[in-house]
């Protein structure tokens, strides 16, 4: 059964469910969890669904409404401003991989296929962290360095279907990220700094398989990749146009499973 409302979160090393472990890993306050949340255990305990209302947040990441205005490419060149792009893209990494053990309990009623490639999915996530992280050192910074927002927190939790979830986290989300991944990569070289352009590659290679999973469910739920289907499923008052890069990596949502009539209809967006 479902602990009672304002139990306190079980501990990561005395888990005995998925769903434990999900639910200390988001609610827990602690750096040092957020960063390694330990194995998890192998199986569901079989709980009903659970709607987490926010992350626990380390005292050591300072909190902003808004988000400072984008760097431009020749600012890259200084250390100090890569540094706080790959500290946004950890920060990113952290609420994907809250919000994937977020929704193993939110939709503890989807099939058990898809909350175990949800964990899966959390689990790279994490691996994308520590990537980020070791660059971040690298140029002389630690995470709290930076401000962060929570925005992808105040507009993924809004989902109430697995079918929203899937639309807006991992064909909107992470299917624009596939966009940002190539021009950012691009800019790193540009900037001489080839040990992020690498880390940065890497990355963006195993999103392409969170998107394709996320168009695989969809396809499933709905009977296909519809993009006027999509876009009905996302959020208000999101929309296609805040969902990609100023340039459309077709090649690598193709390589995600996304038709070209849905990657014609989003590049005419």
């Amino acid at each position: 059964m479902a602990p009672p409302p304002g139990s306190p979160p079980r501990a990561v090393g005395t888990a005995v469910s998925i769903e434990a472990w999900a639910e200390r890993f988001v609610t827990s306050p602690d750096l040092a969890v957020k960063v390694d949340p330990g194995p998890s255990p192998r199986t569901f305990a079989g709980d009903p669904p659970r709607r987490l209302e926010a992350p626990g947040r380390p005292q050591i990441l300072t909190l902003v409404g808004k988000a400072k205005r984008s760097l431009q490419p020749h600012q890259l060149r200084q250390p100090r401003h890569r540094a706080r792009l790959l500290h946004t893209f950890w920060h990113h990494e952290l609420q994907a991989a809250e919000l994937m053990a977020w929704a193993i309990l939110a939709f503890a009623d989807a099939p058990r296929s898809f909350r175990t490639g949800l964990l899966a999915i959390c689990k790279e996530e994490l691996a994308h962290m520590r990537i980020y992280q070791a660059e971040i050192e690298r140029l002389g910074f630690g995470l709290g360095a930076f401000p962060v927002r929570d925005w992808f927190w105040q507009r993924v939790a809004t989902c109430v279907t697995p079918i929203q979830f899937v639309a807006l986290m991992g064909l909107g989300l992470e299917g624009g990220n596939l966009d940002h991944s190539s021009r950012y990569r691009q800019a790193f070289v540009d900037a001489g700094d080839l040990d992020a352009a690498r880390a940065q590659d890497r990355v963006g290679r195993d999103e392409i398989r969170h998107v394709r999973f996320a168009a695989r469910w969809f396809a499933r739920w709905t009977g296909g990749l519809d993009f006027d289907r999509w876009t009905r499923e996302l959020p208000p008052p999101l929309s296609p146009q805040l969902l990609r890069g100023a340039r459309l990596d077709r090649d690598a949502r193709a390589r995600a499973g996304l038709p070209p009539e849905f990657l014609d209809a989003l590049a005419a967006t």
